[in-house]
Formats: structure tokens, sequence, C-alpha cells
């Protein structure tokens, strides 16, 4: 190793190990012993270019252990990403930095991934690696790789004992992603102490069942012996590689090396010292970086932009070899192509028959794929039941990396982890399905859709007690509570086809947030007073003929339905209420306030809401005077028909309701 090199890995420990000092608040422990795989990795095999992170052929870097953040920072400061500074590195996890506790996509340039919570990280790199081969069978012409990358994830015991990992590098090793590499930063230690206390597993060979190109790096502070692995890791065009590269947390401070200690706490003043003294570092001032390793880092980033540069030199001449190519490219990256579809009567056109809302999604699915070339999705072993398979599309597969319907199996967890790397790669519209009872497995990764503002479509569907006979393990109940209380996400329950049409239109043109398609599996008569005004959230479906109604009844989904057939049963008492649907709760707070009280006016107080789930959310809309028909309890194994009676969703009671709030 030279002695530039040296230094340079060794920056990477001293800034990441003064910013966790001066935040008194981190984990230097992966930073320290991983600086030289970090380095090695985005200095000598990484093709990426500083002055344009967003450059489309770049390779990929997800940090998934996200608490060794500092490192990241590190990196992306020594190598001038986002003239990110000293003094950001210095406000390391304090308000309104660039550097918080754990990497956000969206926040930070160069970082391709919310990270933090374990394993996550890699379910993401496997979509970004799934997209990286869609893209290439797509467009690569003979002489033309135009898309050409390596999806790299680095991670540690805690990635590799969360379940989504296992879920997650199964799928790749079935679909032989050869350009996914996966570096096992392995030192033993996990927050309680040696690993042995948990995790005795052999990791290298549970990946080698996986179908894994499996290497081993005895001596993680060895660049030389890292860079053969990840060249050998290139080299293997038939399947993804692991890297198990053995490292020491808190490397080169005497006093934390090895240790549990030295994974989520400073290092302390005077270690740090001995730290410095023990790498050789030339100065004891905090974040101090001599200027050969700057100019060294300078260097590295000026000849990757000589990589980027010959990339557009091939792709304009790909452009004009290919025009048709060309216009392909320009669709498959535009996140607008769909707006057009509002005015598109096609797109809204349906048949005047009762039917499911999954199976109207499934017609509607099959429409969106002829118009947008970047949609692509698939199901968790469930598209026969949720209607997501795209006709004519081809599958997925290790013979088939242009096929656009996607096998994730019965993974939930790791399908939306790997949603979210579909949809940050970029030029991909994705789509995931599952039951909406499921979405129990599947929301810490819709969650982080969220926190990334990533535009994934979830087709949940078998959506309330309708669901029947396989009783309540199979009955979501709380499940729309659970995912409207999510922040920057869109919940949309349509009630009939036109809101069926205007939940996906939603879904396919919003750029920033994802949405939950949450659909039936029982057949819903069309409604005649729906209308596009679905995309407002909330609308008057069925109106009172008197200028102020006596009530208002709220509901979503198949529960519309019902409201206006008691509607229809109180005006024969001579009581005339308003139907609202409401299929987007997030969709309706949206609206300006003068739209929201001409809907929902402060005048009536006689509310009711009906919904086939638990009331939590309801409150803010039917207010201290209004009442409920909802679920309260789990629900039963019966025919639909008797499970709704069963549990109040009969005209007779919503009827009895709106006159005990009268």
């Amino acid at each position: 190793m030279s002695t530039i090199d040296s230094m340079s890995i060794n920056a990477l420990r001293v800034l990441s190990a003064d910013a966790v000092q001066k935040a008194n608040s981190g984990h230097p422990g992966l930073p320290l012993g991983a600086a030289a795989m970090a380095y090695e990795l985005w200095a000598k095999h990484m093709n990426h270019n500083p002055k344009n992170p967003k450059w489309p052929n770049r390779d990929r870097f997800i940090l998934s252990g996200g608490h060794g953040s500092a490192l990241l920072y590190s990196l992306l400061h020594l190598f001038g990403y986002g003239d990110l500074s000293v003094e950001d590195l210095s406000q390391f996890r304090q308000l309104d930095s660039l550097t918080p506790g754990h990497p956000e996509h969206g926040h930070t340039v160069g970082v391709e991934a919310t990270t933090g919570p374990l394993g996550a990280g890699m379910a993401m790199a496997v979509g970004m690696a799934m997209a990286e081969a869609h893209l290439a069978a797509k467009f690569n012409k003979d002489n033309f790789p135009v898309v050409d990358h390596y999806t790299y994830v680095l991670g540690g015991d805690g990635c590799m004992m969360e379940g989504i990992s296992s879920e997650a590098f199964s799928l790749a090793g079935t679909l032989a992603l050869n350009k996914l590499i996966v570096l096992y930063d392995s030192n033993k230690i996990s927050i309680e102490g040696d690993t042995d206390i948990a995790f005795t597993e052999d990791v290298r060979m549970r990946f080698e069942a996986y179908g894994f190109q499996t290497l081993v790096v005895e001596d993680g502070n060895n660049p030389e012996e890292i860079g053969a692995a990840i060249e050998a890791a290139k080299a293997d065009k038939t399947k993804p590689s692991l890297i198990v590269v053995k490292t020491k947390i808190g490397f080169g401070c005497p006093a934390k090396e090895g240790k549990a200690s030295a994974h989520g706490e400073p290092l302390g003043a005077e270690n740090i010292t001995a730290l410095k003294e023990n790498l050789g570092w030339p100065s004891m001032e905090p974040f101090y970086v001599p200027e050969e390793v700057y100019a060294n880092y300078r260097a590295i980033a000026e000849q990757n932009a000589k990589v980027e540069e010959a990339w557009n030199a091939m792709f304009k001449k790909y452009c004009e070899t290919y025009p048709e190519m060309k216009e392909l490219w320009e669709k498959q990256h535009n996140l607008d192509i769909a707006k057009d579809l509002i005015n598109n009567e096609d797109f809204w056109a349906y048949e005047d028959k009762a039917d499911a809302t999954r199976n109207l999604s499934g017609m509607v699915i099959n429409r969106i794929k002829d118009l947008v070339p970047g949609f692509i999705g698939g199901s968790a072993d469930l598209a026969p039941s949720t209607k997501t398979y795209m006709k004519n599309e081809g599958d997925f597969s290790r013979e088939n990396y242009e096929g656009r319907n996607l096998h994730f199996g019965v993974r939930e967890l790791a399908m939306a982890g790997i949603g979210n790397g579909l949809a940050l790669h970029g030029g991909l519209r994705p789509y995931v399905s599952t039951f909406f009872v499921f979405s129990d497995y599947v929301k810490p990764m819709a969650r982080l859709s969220s926190l990334m503002g990533v535009p994934v479509t979830y087709v949940l569907t078998h959506d309330s007690i309708g669901v029947g006979e396989d009783g309540p393990t199979h009955e979501p109940i709380e499940q729309l509570a659970m995912l409207r209380a999510m922040p920057n996400f869109t919940v949309f329950r349509p009630a009939d086809a036109t809101e069926t049409i205007a939940g996906w239109y939603y879904a396919i043109t919003t750029k920033t947030t994802p949405t939950a398609l949450v659909l039936t599996r029982q057949n819903l008569s069309q409604l005649t007073g729906s209308s596009k005004d679905a995309l407002k959230g909330g609308y008057v479906i069925e109106d009172s003929m008197k200028e102020v109604p006596d009530a208002i009844i709220l509901a979503s989904g198949s529960e519309v339905e019902l409201s206006i057939q008691a509607k229809a049963e109180l005006f024969k008492e001579g009581i005339d209420v308003r139907v609202v649907s409401m299929p987007s709760l997030e969709l309706f707070d949206a609206q300006p306030k003068e739209y929201k009280e001409r809907v929902l006016p402060n005048s009536v107080r006689a509310r009711v809401a009906v919904e086939a789930a638990i009331d939590y959310g309801w409150g803010k809309y039917v207010g201290l005077d209004g009442a409920y028909v909802t679920m309260k309890s789990f629900g039963a194994s019966a025919p639909a028909n008797q499970l709704f009676k069963k549990f109040g969703f009969t005209v007779e009671n919503v009827v009895a309701t709106v006159k005990s709030v009268l």
C-alpha cells in the first residue's frame, strides 16, 4: 500500500471519529474498521463522478449499515460531492445539517438511499441491481453498453441478522444478478458484545446456498486483497457476489479496537488523541486533512469524470445510430409522461357492470403498461389474486431480464425494499402487491418510501372483512389507520371503476409520494355520481336536495354504495342526507379550506363515518357530535355477505346510526 493510499484511508477514519466526537453522538466503530474497504472501492473500482452525482451509468453504493454514516459523509467530502464541507462534517447529527445521524436520500448529495433500519439497504441494493439488469436488456446494443454498472452494498452483522437480507438475497441469487456485489463488514461485534451470543451461522455458506459467488478477505486493512476480491466479483458473469471482509471494529484506537464499546458511542478525547498518534496522523487538530490527501481524492475524481465523458460520447453516438432508442430512453426517464392521461377517454373507460376493484385495477395496469414504458412490477406470489400481471410483457428472470412482470416470491418485506431500489435507480415506475392484511410485513419499507419521497405504488387487495372465509387472520381491520398515519404517504381506497382509475392516475403521476391502492375482493356496483373529483380525496357523490343537508355520511371503498343505499331509505322517511366518498383522506386534507368547507360544511354536525375498518382517523371529520359504523373487533370466518351483516354494515344499521345523531 502506498503512503498516499494509507493517508487517504486514515483521513476517512480521522474525519469520522472527529465528527462523532464533536457531536458527542454516533457510531465510530464501523468507519474505523471499514475505511480501507470503502477507500479501495471508491478510489480504485467504482465508476462515479462527484461533479455529476446523477450520471445514469454510475455505479451505485448503498451503506446498509447506515449507523456508520460518518464514513459515507467523509467519503463524500473528500471526493467533493455537493461541496460537502468540513463545517458540514463538524455539524454531524445537528439540526438542519447536511450530515444527519443516518444517511438520507435527497438530503445529502451522493446518498443513494435512506438507510438505518438494518438490512433495508440490502433489499434496496437488490432492487437497483434488478433495475440495471432490466434496463440493460432493454437498451443495450452491440458495442453500445449504455447501461452497464454495478451495485455495491456495505453492511455488517446486524444487516445479515435481519430477515429482510435473507429474503432479498435469496431472490438475488435466484435471478443471478451478477452486477450485485455485497461487502460484508465482518467484525463479529454487535451492541451487546460478541456476535456468538446470538449469531453463529456460517454466512458464507448461507450465501452459497442462495447462489452467490463467495469470497473472503482475511485482512480488512489490506487494500490489495480487498481490490483483488472486488475484481474477482466483477469477473463472475453468472452470479451475484458476497465478499466477506474480516475487519476489527474501532480499528486504530487502542482502547476500543475489537470491543462493543466502539460501536455506538464517541471514542472520547483521550482516545481520539491515541487514535491519531497510533495512525501517525500529522495533526491533533480536529478535522485536519493534509493537502496531499485532498489532492489525491481530487485526482481520482478527475479521472472518474473522464469515464463519464467517454460514456457521454458513446451515448451520443448511440442516440444517432438508434434514434428510436433515444426516443424510448427519454420516455423511460420522463416522470411526467402519464399526466396527459387525465383527458384520455380510453384510459377512463370502463364496462358498466359490478366488479371488484382489484379486477378493475388489473384492467388499468394493462392500460398503463402500454403508455408508460418504465412501468414495472409484481407481487409476493399473489398476482392471480391481486390482478397485477401485465399481459404479453414477459416475466423478469435470469433468462429474461427484459420481462416487466416481477415475481418476488413470498417475501413481502424484501419486495417493498426492492421496490424502493427500483424507484431510486431511475428510469422505472414500480409497483408491488400483496393482500392488504400483509401490509404489516410491508410497512417498514413503505415507511422508507415515504421518508425518501419515492413514488412506489403498493397494490393491496382483499381490503376488509369482505375477504370472508379466510377469517380474521386475513381480514385487515387496523391497517388503513396504520398506513394513513404515515406522513407523505397516500392511501387510496376506491369505490368503483372511476375511482380506481383515479387512484392509479394519481399513483403514476406523483413524483414524491408513495401510494397504496386498497382494493376489494368482492364485486361493487358502478356508481352514477363518481367522478374524477376522486382525485381531490373526498367529494360529494350523492347530494341532498336541501341547501343544508340534514346529515352527512362519509365512506370509502365498498361502503360508499352502502351509504348511498342508506341515503335512499332515509329520504323515504323525510331525512335528506349528503353522501361523501372519501377514497383518500390525505388528498382531501390537502385541498383548499374553501373546498373542504363546501364538501363538509361546519354547520352540519350530524355526521356518520362508514368504513369496514376501525374508526381511527375519522374523528377529525365526524366530530364530537357524530357517530361511526366501523369495526370494533377482528373479523370472523364466513361468507362475506354474512360478515357484513354480522358486523353492522347494513342499510338498516346505517339508517339507525344517522338517526341517532340528528
